[in-house]
């Protein structure tokens, strides 16, 4: 059996992409991210499928991606998706496109009366296909991408033109044509938006409520310095310090830098590289002491 996608890394295979999509009227598009790791959605690989073939393009391999901006601006291009809006979200931050002519498939399910919104669902409803998906937690960001991760992110995109027709229909049948084109309009438009600290979040931390007024102050002014260094360093907020280690640290009176490592602390790695911050809010507050 002919595969039916096809991995694109370099100019060459990016030549080929290039010429099928430019040629297409209708590509169905996916992306995969990691929103699980990182402080900021990190784009992993772009999706798109032109007629019996998925394209997977590597967006960490320094290709000139141009085209692709073309293909999405171009209102003689649909573009069909699944939920797009965060695809649509870090497309435009990462890779500056814009977007006209789409059509979600979530969305005019949505319209038609479904709840049960998932595309494995709808596939089964409308096609009698079967969407095996296990892979979503999957080191996307990780090079190289093995076979079944790159078997697995062209399913999203391989029936979802099929699926479009049947709902499509389905649209035109209830005269609901002029209410999904302005919802695909509103998705079109959507755009990417930092995240912001919640200056409150930290009282929700099991064990708020046995700390100290003193220990509490310190646990507001070490959740803003986590908030913070993610964001610095893209890297996801639990990763960087759990929860459990900042009401460690809020604990800390005496703050001597072994008592950074004392158990369920910090590693000798972290304590390293972040110590002298911590130490300095522990003991005065540092410069997040003011909020």
């Amino acid at each position: 059996m002919k595969r039916a996608w096809d991995l694109v890394e370099t100019a060459p295979q990016l030549a080929k992409a290039k010429k099928a999509i430019r040629a297409a009227s209708i590509i169905a598009l996916d992306t995969e991210y990691d929103s699980f790791r990182y402080f900021h959605e990190k784009l992993c690989l772009i999706q798109v499928q032109t007629g019996g073939k998925t394209w997977l393009i590597d967006p960490l391999a320094g290709l000139d991606l141009s085209f692709l901006g073309e293909a999405m601006a171009d209102p003689a291009i649909l573009k069909v998706l699944h939920a797009g809006d965060n695809d649509i979200r870090i497309l435009k931050r990462d890779c500056g496109f814009a977007f006209n002519n789409i059509f979600d498939t979530h969305r005019a399910a949505l319209l038609l009366g479904f709840r049960l919104l998932s595309l494995a669902t709808l596939l089964e409803h409308y096609l009698g296909v079967r969407l095996e998906k296990k892979l979503q937690r999957s080191r996307w960001d990780l090079r190289p991408l093995s076979g079944g991760q790159l078997d697995y992110a062209s399913l999203d995109t391989v029936h979802l033109t099929d699926l479009y027709r049947k709902l499509d229909a389905g649209l035109r049948e209830k005269g609901l044509e002029k209410e999904a084109a302005r919802l695909f309009a509103e998705i079109c438009a959507v755009a990417w938006q930092p995240k912001t600290l919640d200056g409150q979040a930290h009282r929700k931390m099991k064990g708020y409520q046995t700390l100290t007024a003193r220990q509490k102050e310190r646990l507001r002014s070490l959740f803003r310095w986590r908030f913070e260094k993610s964001r610095e360093i893209n890297r996801a907020p639990f990763m960087l310090l759990p929860d459990q280690h900042l009401l460690g640290l809020a604990r800390i009176e005496n703050a001597a830098p072994g008592a950074l490592t004392a158990p369920g602390l910090l590693t000798p790695e972290k304590a390293t590289r972040f110590g002298a911050e911590l130490l300095g809010i522990i003991r005065d507050r540092g410069r997040f002491g003011e909020v």
